[in-house]
């Protein structure tokens, strides 16, 4: 266990981050958007975490300038928050992962690679859109997911960060659950929780992409989803390689389990 004020946390807004505080962990300000806010951020630190951005089109430059004061700062070690099968997927969701982890390979900083798996939690909106229209729509068709909560793979990059750093450097985790699943079985746990059938229907690339168009999504993000949907269904989002549970030192959570629960959590929670 790590004593709480050896860790550093860096965010956007440090007055959202009081139970962060409260814990006993010091907080930064930084912004991926802003080098010198993330050099002030890293001052002194052993170890940094780059979780990826989730901001599309901007990630390269955001990565970059961690990656950049991660160098000045001198880390022992840099740890990344990937995909799930970066170098092999013909999912276009890969490509900024992809150039991240060249990035990081070649800035002669050793690292440690978590290519994170699909999240349980992902789910949740094409779960909350069937139950509004009757239906779960897909195009991953027999595709196996080895998805499992969030909470799983934050865990496992703790168990990194906390470990010596010869333990890990250099190494590449493909990080995925223990058991696959498929989106006929998230629909199943749909149904279950809703109390009602909720079948799942596949859908060619192209149709599924005007679907989530029409359902609001914007042209770009409606491609990529339609795109790693089809990307799925040749099992891109599997592994069997259980190095997951391995790092955890304990099975991963069970996917019906975690996505039942947060289905029904935004089910429960108050409408905006």
């Amino acid at each position: 266990k790590v004593d709480p004020a050896q860790i550093v946390v860096a965010v956007r807004s440090p007055e959202r981050a009081a139970d962060l505080l409260a814990s006993g962990v010091v907080v930064r300000k930084a912004d991926y958007n802003d080098v010198s806010s993330l050099e002030t951020a890293f001052a002194g630190a052993s170890k940094v975490l780059l979780i990826s951005s989730s901001e599309f089109g901007q990630r390269i430059a955001q990565h970059t300038n961690v990656i950049q004061a991660a160098v000045k700062a001198r880390v022992g070690l840099l740890v990344y928050t990937s995909f799930l099968n970066t170098t092999s997927t013909p999912s276009v969701l890969a490509g900024d992962h992809k150039e991240t982890e060249r990035l990081i390979s070649e800035s002669g900083l050793p690292f440690v690679i978590l290519r994170n798996g699909w999240y349980a939690e992902n789910f949740i909106s094409s779960a909350l859109g069937a139950l509004q229209h009757g239906a779960l729509i897909g195009a991953a068709g027999e595709g196996r997911f080895s998805s499992t909560g969030r909470s799983d793979y934050a865990e496992a990059a703790a168990v990194v960060l906390a470990d010596p750093i010869d333990a890990h450097a250099g190494k590449i985790y493909e990080l995925a659950a223990d058991e696959p699943h498929t989106m006929a079985d998230v629909a199943a746990v749909t149904s279950r929780v809703a109390g009602r059938t909720i079948p799942y229907v596949n859908l060619p690339e192209e149709q599924l992409r005007q679907a989530l168009v029409g359902a609001g999504l914007p042209e770009g993000f409606a491609f990529v989803l339609a795109n790693n949907d089809v990307a799925a269904s040749g099992d891109s989002l599997f592994h069997g390689d259980r190095h997951l549970s391995r790092l955890l030192g304990h099975a991963t959570a069970n996917f019906d389990a975690v996505f039942s629960a947060a289905l029904a959590g935004a089910l429960a929670a108050p409408k905006a």
